[in-house]
């Protein structure tokens, strides 16, 4: 199999992309490219795989987003930009409505965060707070800042789906060992939680900012993950660390967006969405990724290294 791609990432969060628009292949196919060219011991490597997929009457293209482990995510908003300039870029557009896995966003053309950035804003929501929806079997219909008896842990987490499964905890400084341990325990998929979730520690920073730390299902620990921070941000305004209709910047590993959730339930992300280098890849039965590169984007990658450096 050959393809061409684009490796791209949003705030940190890194990808190869294909355009999936005119190729025909089922899941099964998908998941083998996205453990082949997701392997970050390979010459590509990733958080996962972004399929910029066709529209219909409803949406003017989709999103498609393979876990690096073969397993499909619901969405990814990191990666959701990026998709979103591709489709631009590819339709002539400046917003749209895209189809995810279960859910639609809104995404459209923002305004440069600093010179050089391509910057495209995010509508994803509303949250659902039914845990039994993930399903997630506990006592409780929704969680709020409450333990968890059967996660094993004393924190307090909040429990929310946009659409991808949540349970945030805010903590006075990130224990990466405690949040890998917490992480693990719900990617083995036990009995309460059978569809597993990411698992985010997170730092207030002000009265107006976050960090992040995520351990992400099907990936591990991340620098960043782009329904942790809008995920994280409505946690935060639904147990009053933030003001519901405030913007946020939401600091992680990888850098930064700006983020604000509304009492309705919906989260709004705007951040990067930047190419890295762009090329084709041939994948042979055995799994083996040959890659040659056409295109590098080093304006692109030193515009976000000083827009990072500068905002944070």
């Amino acid at each position: 199999m050959r393809f061409d791609f684009i490796k791209c990432h949003g705030s940190g969060n890194d990808f190869p992309m294909i355009d999936a628009r005119a190729l025909a292949f089922d899941d099964a196919a998908w998941a083998r490219v996205a453990v082949a060219l997701a392997d970050r011991s390979g010459p590509i490597g990733g958080d996962g795989l972004l399929l910029l997929t066709a529209g219909d009457g409803a949406h003017e293209f989709g999103m498609r987003m393979f876990n690096s482990d073969g397993s499909e995510a619901e969405t990814c908003l990191n990666g959701l930009r990026c998709v979103a300039r591709a489709g631009f870029e590819a339709l002539g557009l400046e917003q749209a409505t895209v189809r995810l896995k279960t859910s639609r966003a809104q995404v459209a053309r923002d305004p440069d965060l600093a010179p050089g950035v391509v910057t495209i804003r995010e509508v994803a929501g509303p949250v659902d707070l039914a845990v039994a929806h993930w399903p997630m079997l506990t006592d409780s219909a929704r969680v709020v800042d409450a333990v968890i008896p059967e996660l094993g842990s004393a924190r307090a987490f909040t429990a929310v789906a946009i659409p991808n499964p949540h349970l945030v905890s805010f903590v006075e400084a990130i224990d990466e060992c405690e949040l890998v341990a917490l992480g693990e325990r719900c990617e083995a998929a036990p009995a309460w939680l059978p569809n597993r979730a990411n698992v985010s520690f997170v730092e207030l920073r002000g009265a107006d900012a976050l960090f992040v730390r995520t351990f992400e299902r099907g990936v591990g620990l991340t620098d960043s993950c782009g329904s942790a921070m809008a995920a994280s941000t409505y946690a935060a305004c639904l147990t009053g660390r933030l003001a519901f209709g405030t913007q946020a910047t939401v600091f992680n590993r990888g850098g930064l967006v700006l983020a604000e959730a509304g009492a309705d339930g919906m989260v709004r992300l705007s951040g990067n969405a930047t190419y890295d280098y762009a090329g084709s890849v041939e994948i042979d039965a055995a799994g083996a990724v040959s890659v040659e590169i056409k295109e590098t984007f080093a304006a692109e990658r030193a515009a976000w290294r000083g827009a990072v450096a500068a905002i944070g």
